[in-house]
C-alpha cells in the first residue's frame, strides 16, 4: 500500500544552531532595550540632589534654627500658580503676618523645579502688586508636576522658604 501525502511538509527539526540563534537573537533584543533605558535615565536625570553633601551637612543647624523662626513667626503665606498664556506660568503670592496685615518690602522668588531634568528649571522674581501682593511669570513651562521654591528676603536674610509640589494643564 502506498501513502500519499498531501502537500504538507515534514516539521523541521530543532537544532543546536536553531537553539543558539533564538536564544543570542532573545538576549540581544534584551540588551539593546535595557542599553537604551539606561541611556535615557542617565540622560534625564543627573542623581545629584545638592552639590555638597559636606556643605549641606554644615549648614543644617542653621537650617533648623530658620525654619523655627520661620513658624514662630507665625505667616500665612498662600501661593496660587496658574497658566497665563500658552506655556507660561503666573506666580501669585499674599504674605500675611499673624496679626492678619500684609507683609511688604519682601523680595520673593520662585523657583520651577522639573522634578527629573534640571533642564526646565525655571525661576521668576516676584514683583510687589499691592500691600502683601507679589507676582511674577515664569515662561516656556511644560505641563505636568513641577517642585515649586518660594523663597521670600528681607535684604541679605531670608525670612521665608516653602517647598511644594505643583501640577500644571493647559
Amino acid at each position: 500500500m502506498t501513502m500519499s501525502h498531501s502537500g504538507a511538509e515534514e516539521p523541521k527539526a530543532i537544532t543546536g544552531k536553531t537553539v543558539l540563534a533564538w536564544l543570542l537573537g532573545f538576549f540581544g533584543v534584551v540588551f539593546t532595550v535595557n542599553g537604551v533605558f539606561l541611556y535615557m535615565a542617565l540622560g534625564s536625570f543627573p542623581g545629584v540632589a545638592v552639590e555638597s553633601s559636606y556643605k549641606a551637612g554644615q549648614a543644617y543647624n542653621q537650617d533648623i534654627a530658620a525654619s523655627q523662626a520661620q513658624v514662630a513667626r507665625g505667616w500665612t503665606v498662600e501661593t496660587l500658580v496658574r497658566r497665563s498664556g500658552e506655556n507660561a506660568a503666573e506666580i501669585s503670592v499674599t504674605a500675611l503676618d499673624q496679626d492678619g496685615t500684609p507683609l511688604t518690602g519682601l523680595v520673593f522668588s520662585a523657583d520651577l523645579r522639573h522634578p527629573t531634568y534640571e533642564g526646565f528649571d525655571r525661576t521668576a522674581q516676584l514683583v510687589e502688586t499691592g500691600p502683601g501682593q507679589y507676582r511674577g511669570t515664569v515662561a516656556d513651562v511644560n505641563d505636568g508636576n513641577w517642585n515649586l521654591a518660594l523663597d521670600a528676603r528681607s535684604g541679605p536674610k531670608r525670612v521665608f522658604r516653602s517647598q511644594n509640589r505643583v501640577f500644571l494643564a493647559q
